[in-house]
Formats: C-alpha cells, structure tokens, sequence
C-alpha cells in the first residue's frame, strides 16, 4: 500500500497537474508505471540541452482527486497528479518563479518525453519555498 508523500514529508504537494502518458507510438512508455513512479520534469519550450531536466516527481491521484495507494497496479494514462519538487532550493530558485496555473511540461525519461502535462493548481509551492528548506 502506498504512504502519501505529504504523510512522509510532514508539508503539502508544490502543484497539480492533468496529465497524459504517451503511447508507444508516439514515443512514449510500453507500459504505464505504477505510484511511486520517479520521472523527472521539463518545461514546455525548454532546451533540455541547455537547461536540463528537474526532479519534480508526481504522485498520481483518483477520479475524485485522492491519493492513489495501490501501489502495484498501473496509474491510469492520463489523469490529476499531485507534483512535488525534490530540492528546495530548486523550488526557492527556479521552480517559485516559472510554474503558474496553465503552464504546459513533460514527464521525462532522461532525454525523452514520455508524457504531458499542464498545472491546474497551485497548492504549496510558494508557501514551501519559503518553509521547506535544505
């Protein structure tokens, strides 16, 4: 059974995002990863050869918008997920500043996209920049 990560963490997801997984055809995953999945985050319009990749890893939510906690079973291909940023000063520095509602990113598998994504909501990002530190 999966623990929530705000359960682990003691604070709340930076954002949510709606999200759709990419076929294999389109260059995407085989298969659909289950919660705990540990993707990293580009931004829509970014050059991954000049501004990387970030750890930003999702936590995949229900139709109504809980917690997934079956942990073995696949996450839907498209759907909410709450988005948490690993490294705080990235989210003081960077993240703080970029992601607004209706911003457009990627799931990343190194190089490759594997998903897209949009915020829908902004939730503890600013308030953990300013909290959550190193």
């Amino acid at each position: 059974m999966w623990v929530p990560y705000e359960q682990k963490r003691g604070y709340p997801h930076d954002f949510r995002v709606s999200y759709r997984f990419f076929p294999a055809v389109e260059g995407g995953r085989k298969t659909l990863p289950v919660q705990g999945y540990r993707c990293d985050f580009s931004y829509a319009g970014d050059d991954i050869s000049q501004s990387g990749i970030y750890a930003i890893h999702p936590e995949f939510e229900d139709a109504n918008g809980a917690v997934l906690l079956e942990a073995e079973s696949c996450v839907p291909a498209q759907g909410t997920a709450r988005m948490w940023v690993l490294f705080p000063a990235m989210r003081r520095e960077v993240h703080a500043r970029r992601i607004t509602t209706g911003m457009q990113g990627f799931f990343m598998e190194g190089p490759r996209r594997v998903g897209a994504v949009q915020v829908i909501e902004m939730n503890g990002l600013l308030e953990n920049a300013q909290k959550v530190i190193d």
